[in-house]
């Protein structure tokens, strides 16, 4: 059994695959670059391909299907970027990774209090040694009420997390569970929108929730709602965003993830003009803080990410279901 690793990192990943090669007993190859019809070949000869988020559309799933490749692996938890329908109708089968959601869910608190706090703001002015007080009042994150949209096993642990601060918690996902409901107070979204000082976002990208915060949405808010996303891009629109900001609706914003990222992020781009109009208006706003899709980021999330390639692919090779499995949505 054979693994391609692309767009793997030598200086956190490739320590990982040496452990967890000779765990499994699977090798492995590598590229630092993102796949494509160019490279695609270094794939011949490989059960599986292992990627972070890229295009994987239908003519990238037929090209490495033309290979011989079986198994299509999302080193991510997201896997919206794959063409699932054409992997199915090659034969392939797709899984994503696990990680600990402690990380994501303690960088979007993290988030949640720099934006309150108006942290980007203060520290700017600090940079400049201006260290008087007018313009730097922020909120008390324990006297707001955060509304979380999705609550699978990330939007679960920010509302276990936020409980600590005293927040009261508002709660939607098509899906409701006892440990959310438990932890926070189950909303009509419309609702959700209303009633929050801070909503932050945690669930898939799907065709159905693309743009779930828009122009209508947004106007649905309180004025000043501070919005939080760890999730995906795809969720908020850029422009209605831009447009709340400039009207003053949206207070404040954290971004951890936005649209048109895929080939901008995890690249050294210095110097260059970037070509993401969205992203150059965002980062001009004093109170909107833009990571660079990060919040993922730990040692621990890291290494499970890895492993989690490993072991889909034994699992698929030696027959056996596995969680990490995604098929038709």
């Amino acid at each position: 059994m054979k693994i391609m690793f692309y767009a793997l990192r030598p200086f956190d990943e490739l320590a990982y695959c040496h452990q967890y090669s000779k765990e499994y007993g699977i090798e492995f190859a590598t590229t630092p670059e993102y796949p494509s019809p160019e490279n695609a070949h270094l794939a011949a000869g490989c059960d599986a391909i292992c990627m972070t988020p890229c295009d994987m559309g239908a003519a990238m799933v037929d090209r490495f299907a033309d290979l011989g490749v079986k198994y299509l692996i999302c080193r991510s938890i997201g896997y919206d970027h794959v063409d699932l329908r054409q992997a199915k109708a090659r034969g392939m089968r797709v899984a994503n990774v696990g990680y600990s959601p402690n990380g994501v869910a303690n960088y979007a608190i993290m988030l949640m209090l720099m934006c309150t706090r108006r942290m980007p703001h203060i520290m700017a002015r600090a940079a400049l040694q201006d260290y008087s007080l007018k313009g730097k009042m922020g909120r008390d994150l324990s006297s707001c009420t955060v509304g979380v949209i999705g609550t699978g096993r990330i939007g679960q642990t920010v509302l276990r997390h936020l409980s600590g601060f005293g927040c009261k918690c508002l709660a939607y996902d098509i899906t409701q569970n006892e440990a959310a409901a438990a932890l926070a107070e189950y909303q009509p979204l419309d609702a959700l929108f209303a009633k929050s000082d801070i909503i932050t976002l945690h669930t898939n990208a799907t065709a159905q929730n693309h743009h779930l915060i828009d122009k209508a949405a947004l106007a649905k808010m309180k004025d000043g709602v501070i919005l939080i996303n760890t999730a995906r891009g795809t969720l908020i629109d850029s422009d209605a965003l831009i447009d709340a900001l400039d009207a003053g609706k949206v207070g404040a914003a954290g971004l951890d993830v936005i649209e048109n990222e895929n080939g901008l992020y995890y690249y050294n781009h210095g110097g260059e003009a970037l070509p993401n109009r969205e992203l150059a208006i965002l980062r001009a706003y004093p109170n909107v803080i833009v990571s660079p899709h990060t919040a993922f980021y730990t040692d621990e999330d890291v290494a499970s990410m890895v492993e989690g390639a490993f072991t889909a692919v034994e699992h698929f090779a030696t027959g056996t279901k596995t969680w990490q499995e995604v098929g038709i949505q």
